[in-house]
């Protein structure tokens, strides 16, 4: 008689962005689970041009980031022989953004509810997080795509004008650019600053039993401004008359 060998059950693929997190994510979620890690980002903006396509709305031009291959290859492998794949990389507008570029490369249902956030490696957290896992939130992946287009039109922009103007190699960026210029106006506040010569009169007084301070306003209800000692000499021969 011949005996058919027992195929191997179909296993969850997760996906998460640290090798060091998979082993332990692994262990937690048990055997029908297999843990890989992305290693963060597997898509960018193409480095040697802005890859910014400014007359479709701005759509980013993303390829398989440099040296990804094999890595990108293995996931397609992994992600074709498992049951279902969950994307758990971090819970923050990157990982969302990794969790949608990996749905992407992957050939995911973008309708699927495949992903799982958890702020803590413990092993409620992470059990927690597969019982009721959701859609890719766009909100978030959008957030993080409008941040990186931007950082590449200001860097790429800027910093050709810096090469020329101070020093190869020196990159602008869309916080740091503008945090330069708020202080070199207020540098240039300060220099043209000129200061003002400013007197007061303060005095005590007594009514009954009862003594307070006051401090010179104006006369006949109107502001006055003292600027110098012949300003207020003149108050206090008022006052004395």
């Amino acid at each position: 008689s011949t005996t058919k060998k027992k195929s191997a059950a179909k296993k969850n693929l997760v996906i998460v962005e640290s090798p060091a997190k998979a082993k332990t994510i692994e262990k937690y979620l048990g055997r029908s689970y297999k843990v890989v890690a992305s290693v963060g980002h597997i898509r960018d903006l193409k480095k040697s041009s802005m890859s910014i396509d400014f007359d479709n709305n701005y759509e980013p031009q993303y390829i398989n980031i440099r040296g990804k291959g094999p890595l990108i290859n293995s996931l397609k492998k992994e992600a074709k022989a498992a049951k279902k794949v969950y994307l758990a990389s971090d819970p923050d507008r990157e990982g969302e953004a990794i969790s949608w570029h990996l749905s992407h490369i992957l050939g995911l249902d973008p309708e699927d509810k495949n992903r799982v956030v958890f702020n803590e490696i413990t092993k409620d957290a992470v059990k927690n997080a597969f019982v009721e896992p959701r859609q890719i939130d766009m909100n978030l992946v959008d957030s993080q795509q409008a941040r990186r287009v931007l950082d590449r039109i200001v860097g790429y922009s800027i910093s050709p004008i810096l090469w020329k103007k101070v020093k190869k190699g020196l990159s602008a960026g869309r916080v740091q650019s503008v945090a330069l210029k708020l202080i070199i106006d207020r540098e240039n506040e300060i220099k043209a600053f000129v200061p003002e010569e400013y007197w007061s009169i303060d005095g005590l007084f007594k009514k009954g039993t009862k003594k307070f301070q006051a401090s010179f306003y104006g006369l006949d209800g109107k502001k006055m401004k003292l600027s110098n000692n012949d300003d207020v000499k003149a108050v206090l021969a008022k006052l004395k008359g």
